[in-house]
């Protein structure tokens, strides 16, 4: 499955160098085209080249569930752990806030944050972060109250370091396992909620060819066309398993403790 992940990288780079079509180019003289021929994977209902939709597309496609996934960390992981130093009721107020929103599925917090700041790249990047960063918050918190129970964080304490030389000398590099863990556990998940959301119109722009896009655009002559539909549903399904192959083995990397 590694190799996958190693693939999945090189399409992602050099997709749109790979492509042997204009992925947005339309032929409407080879409408749904079955796989042959010039066309490895087939055209869809617009006479566009599956394949070349499929190698364009996987840069999008990755770079915003990887975006999303970095922006949750962030956001989570900071909130998590200064939340947990600010006192009680700091911590109190800012975690009712931050399990509100853990109590709503991503999918739906994705739909909210869309429908508030309409479809684009950029504004599902930050719904998708948005959506899992309640995630890393209670990570991150229940990782710092772990650090800060060992005996070294006391002791550093009574040696005269200060709250902040504490949090960044001796907890975050403690901390860093667990987060990366769950960013190696949410990044397949930001492939499919992207995916989904794609799928519902809310994602990229209509003719933008990511995969969720394309599995929309497929789904309504599926029975006409079911390749279109096939080619990226299954290079989701492949997605999901080598990111979370690929995250499986930083996970090991960085927190041996848990492999």
């Amino acid at each position: 499955m590694r190799f996958f992940a190693l693939a999945l990288l090189a399409l992602a780079l050099l997709g749109p160098w790979l492509a042997p079509f204009d992925p947005l180019e339309q032929d409407l003289s080879a409408l749904n085209r079955a796989p042959g021929g010039l066309h490895w994977l087939g055209t869809d209902h617009l006479g566009r080249d599956v394949l070349s939709r499929l190698l364009s597309g996987a840069g999008t496609t990755l770079a915003v569930a990887t975006g999303g996934t970095l922006l949750a960390l962030g956001l989570g992981g900071v909130a998590g752990l200064l939340l947990t130093g600010l006192g009680r009721w700091a911590e109190w107020l800012g975690f009712a806030v931050i399990d509100t929103l853990r109590g709503l599925p991503p999918l739906l917090l994705g739909l909210v944050a869309l429908a508030a700041m309409g479809p684009g790249l950029s504004p599902l990047v930050l719904a998708l972060g948005l959506s899992f960063a309640p995630l890393f918050a209670h990570v991150a918190r229940t990782a710092r109250r772990r650090e800060e129970a060992a005996d070294y964080v006391p002791a550093a304490i009574v040696s005269g370091a200060g709250p902040w030389r504490v949090l960044t000398r001796h907890i975050l590099p403690n901390v860093a396992g667990p987060v990366v863990t769950l960013a190696a556990i949410t990044l397949p998940r930001c492939v499919v909620t992207e995916s989904v959301l794609s799928f519902l119109g809310l994602g990229a722009a209509p003719d933008a060819p990511t995969w969720g896009r394309m599995a929309a655009d497929a789904a309504r002559l599926a029975e006409a066309a079911p390749h279109a539909l096939l080619v990226p549903v299954a290079a989701i399904a492949l997605a999901t398993a080598a990111c979370a192959a690929l995250g499986d083995a930083l996970r090991r990397r960085v927190d041996p403790l848990r492999a």
